[in-house]
C-alpha cells in the first residue's frame, strides 16, 4: 500500500491535536501529586520496638539515610518538608543518645524547605535541651544548644522578651560546655553574651573558673586573662561613677550651700530622731563613714523620702 504525504500529515495533526486535548489534565493532576504532603511510611514511635525484630540500629540507619534523602530532595523540588520530627523522634525512640541526629536537628527543623518558622525553632529548642539531658557529660551537646540559642535561634523568634532569654541560657550552655572540656573560647563567647545581656558579674564569675582551670601560659589562659581583667576594671569603674553620683545626688538635696569637697569631709547627714540611742549603733543606715552610707543606700527619713528631715545632725 502507498502511503501519501496527505496520510502522515493527517497521522501528525492527530497526534497533536491528542496530546494538547490531554496535556493540562495531565500536568494538572502532576501538579497536584507533587504539591501534596509526603507520607510517613513507617509506624508510630511507641511501635516501632516490636516492629524491628530487635534490629534496632539498622533501623535507625535507615530512618537517618531516609531522612537525609527527604530533605534533599524536597529542597531540589521546592516542597514544604514537615515531617522531619516524625522521623527524628522515632530514631530517638530507638536510640535514644543518637547524636546526628541532635547534631543536625536545628538545621532540618529551622532551615528546612521552604522556611522554617518560630514554632520550629523551639521545637529545635525542645530536641537540643533533649540531648542535654540524655548526654549530659557531652560537651558536644551542651555547645550546640547554646550555640543555637545564642545566636541561631533568636532571629527565628524576634525581638523580645523570649529572644534575651535564650540568649542568657545560650550563654549558661556555652559556659558549662567549657566545663566538661570544650575549647576555652566558648567561655570568651559566653562572656560576651552575658555582658550585653548585663550579667556582668555572671560573666567574671564563669570567667574565673575557666582561667582557674586553663592550662597556664596557654594561648586561652592569655585571652581569658585579658578579658578578665576588662571586665573587672569596667566593673571597678561603673562601681566608682556610682558612688559618685549617690554622693552628689545626697549632696544636692541635703547641704548644697557647702562645696562638695567640705561635705565629703563632713561624712554623710543622719537623722537625729531615727539614728540616736545605742540601738542605732550599728544600724547601716545610720553611718558616719561614706563606705558603710553607701554601701547601705539612700538614709532613713523622718517623713519618708530619701533625704534627711528637718533637724537632720552629723
Amino acid at each position: 500500500m502507498t502511503r501519501t504525504p496527505w496520510a502522515a500529515a493527517a497521522l501528525l495533526a492527530l497526534g497533536c491535536a491528542g496530546i494538547g486535548a490531554t496535556q493540562p489534565r495531565l500536568a494538572a493532576t502532576v501538579h497536584r501529586v507533587r504539591e501534596r504532603e509526603d507520607v510517613y511510611p513507617f509506624p508510630p514511635p511507641p511501635e516501632l520496638h516490636a516492629a524491628t525484630l530487635g534490629w534496632d540500629a539498622a533501623v535507625v540507619d535507615i530512618l537517618w539515610a531516609t531522612l537525609l534523602v527527604a530533605y534533599g530532595t524536597h529542597w531540589s523540588e521546592h516542597r514544604e518538608f514537615v515531617q522531619a520530627p516524625l522521623y527524628i523522634d522515632a530514631i530517638l525512640e530507638l536510640e535514644p543518645t543518637y547524636w546526628p541526629a541532635y547534631n543536625y536537628v536545628d538545621t532540618l527543623l529551622v532551615y528546612r524547605p521552604l522556611q522554617g518558622t518560630a514554632d520550629d525553632a523551639r521545637m529545635a529548642r525542645k530536641y537540643l535541651l533533649e540531648a542535654t539531658t540524655r548526654r549530659p557529660e557531652d560537651w558536644r551537646a551542651w555547645v550546640k544548644l547554646g550555640q543555637f540559642l545564642a545566636f541561631l535561634g533568636p532571629p527565628f523568634l524576634g525581638s523580645g522578651p523570649e529572644s534575651d532569654a535564650w540568649r542568657q541560657e545560650g550563654a549558661a550552655a556555652l559556659v558549662r560546655a567549657a566545663e566538661l572540656g570544650a575549647d576555652a573560647d566558648q567561655t570568651l563567647v559566653a562572656s560576651s553574651l552575658l555582658t550585653e545581656a548585663g550579667a556582668r558579674d555572671v560573666a567574671i564569675r564563669s570567667l574565673e573558673h575557666a582561667y582557674e582551670f586553663t592550662p597556664e601560659g596557654s594561648e586561652a589562659h592569655i585571652r581569658i586573662g585579658r578579658r578578665l581583667q576588662s571586665l573587672q576594671a569596667t566593673r571597678a569603674y561603673d562601681a566608682a561613677n556610682m558612688a559618685a553620683e549617690a554622693i552628689a545626688a545626697r549632696w544636692r538635696a541635703e547641704i548644697p550651700f557647702v562645696t562638695r569637697d567640705v561635705y565629703l569631709l563632713l561624712g554623710p547627714t543622719t537623722d537625729a530622731a531615727l539614728c540616736s540611742g545605742p540601738e542605732a549603733a550599728d544600724d547601716r543606715a545610720c553611718a558616719r563613714d561614706w563606705d558603710t552610707a553607701l554601701a547601705a543606700g539612700a538614709p532613713p527619713t523622718a517623713d519618708g523620702v530619701g533625704r534627711p528631715a528637718s533637724g537632720g545632725s552629723r
